[in-house]
């Protein structure tokens, strides 16, 4: 299954991916001079060295599952029509700005703005244009959004 990311967010990933690849060789490092004390079913630096450099090599081969099977989603928005990788300027209903950026599931982080396209926000804004107004329910209970402006 592919993953649907931005340039940006492959970008990202596969920079992170490097530094797991950077950390497996200290890793591998601190497992060898563990090794040279001796006793390795007494020492607590071997056994935390051996459970990092697992959580590492599950991030490498996380990472590199969906870099490989990545979708890269380019901009095609012209400014006029709600898309992937759009910017969306939006105002509630009592006035209150936000500005989102419509993302892949893998990118999204909504404390820096980032929403999935497939989140519920992120779905109830595809298709729509400026001046479009949205309804969508929230946990605070239903919520009335205008698009006031699409990069």
């Amino acid at each position: 299954m592919s993953k649907i990311l931005t340039k940006e967010g492959f970008d990202k990933l596969n920079n992170k991916l490097q530094k797991y690849f950077k950390k497996r060789a200290t890793i591998a490092k601190k497992i060898e001079e563990a090794k040279a004390l001796g006793d390795l079913s007494e020492n607590a630096d071997y056994a935390k060295s051996k459970e990092e450099q697992a959580f590492n090599e599950g991030r490498i081969r996380e990472a590199e599952n969906i870099l490989s099977n990545a979708e890269i989603i380019k901009t095609v928005n012209n400014g006029k029509v709600v898309g992937m990788n759009s910017i969306i300027h939006i105002k509630d209903n009592q006035g209150k700005e936000y500005k989102y950026h419509i993302v892949g599931s893998g990118e999204a982080d909504p404390t820096m703005g980032k929403i999935s396209y497939e989140s519920p926000l992120g779905r109830c804004f595809l298709g729509k244009k400026i001046n479009e107004t949205v309804e969508t329910e929230t946990p605070g209970g239903k919520k009335i959004y205008k698009i006031i402006k699409i990069r």
